[in-house]
């Protein structure tokens, strides 16, 4: 199971919202913006931090700022790279501590953080996905297509998860005869009979046989969809998945936590 081309979007409107309740706009401190990639790194970003400090001395006991300025290269930097330009976004002090308080009010009060998208790729098991769509609301996926795509490439236990693959562990015990099978011996049966079935499909083109390697077609197969959804989705599914017993929510988990803000928003007052 792998996660590429991690996104996230809309920012700036979204804490813009976080404001119209009360119309509170001129405590807002929050920056976002573009910046090109060196002065992003060199520049913009040690701006900020001394701005950080600057406007909450009173209340940062000894401030450091290298700590600042880590904090936003891991947390502010939504996009860097793309055209020689990095894309940020620096929660301000006053932004961070109100977009809390909605979050622990919990619904409707987090409202804003529906508008919080993030994009990513991800290759998962057909099982995983299949749990994955549970979250609905506010989701959409784009994926390759088993159907169309199945038989153009040779079947392989790479074309499955096997993450945590033990094949080692012992199906059948057939002593005295020293013929025990393993796990290992069914996968080579199950990817063999599948890849005879996809030879003999493209060898006569009879879609019978097509039809038998849908049928057949382990739930481990790994596919990739294109997952887009919101910071809400995120802390719902961090909230009823986290400890599941199926080891992809804990992979799942683990890519939340390298989103941007995800302490200070997904995972604040949801572990």
């Amino acid at each position: 199971m792998k996660f590429t081309h991690s996104n996230t979007y809309n920012w700036d409107n979204a804490f813009r919202g976080l404001r119209h309740p009360m119309e509170s706009y001129a405590k807002a401190d929050s920056r976002f913006g573009l910046a090109d990639e060196e002065n992003w790194i060199s520049a913009e970003v040690n701006e900020v931090a001394q701005s950080y400090i600057d406007n909450w001395k009173n209340e940062i006991v000894d401030p450091d700022k290298e700590s600042i300025v880590e904090h936003l290269y891991e947390n502010g930097t939504l996009d860097c790279g793309k055209h020689h330009a990095c894309e940020y976004a620096f929660i301000g002090h006053n932004d961070l501590d109100l977009a809390q308080r909605m979050i622990k009010a919990g619904s409707p009060n987090d409202k804003f953080l529906r508008q919080i998208f993030v994009s990513v790729d991800i290759t998962a098991p057909l099982y995983f996905w299949k749990e994955l769509d549970t979250y609905k609301v506010g989701t959409t996926a784009n994926s390759t297509s088993t159907m169309h795509k199945l038989a153009n490439t040779p079947i392989t236990k790479e074309c499955f998860e096997m993450d945590d693959y033990d094949g080692s562990l012992k199906l059948f015990d057939k002593e005295p005869y020293n013929l025990d099978e393993y796990v290992d011996d069914m996968w080579d049966s199950i990817v063999d009979y599948c890849e005879t079935l996809r030879k003999k499909y493209l060898e006569t083109k009879d879609m019978r046989y097509w039809k038998e390697l849908i049928r057949v077609l382990p739930e481990g197969w790994l596919q990739t969809r294109t997952w887009t959804a919101d910071y809400a989705v995120l802390r719902n599914i961090i909230r009823w998945r986290k400890g599941h017993k199926l080891s992809e929510w804990k992979q799942f988990l683990d890519w939340c936590r390298t989103l941007p803000y995800a302490d200070e928003l997904l995972f604040v007052d949801n572990e």
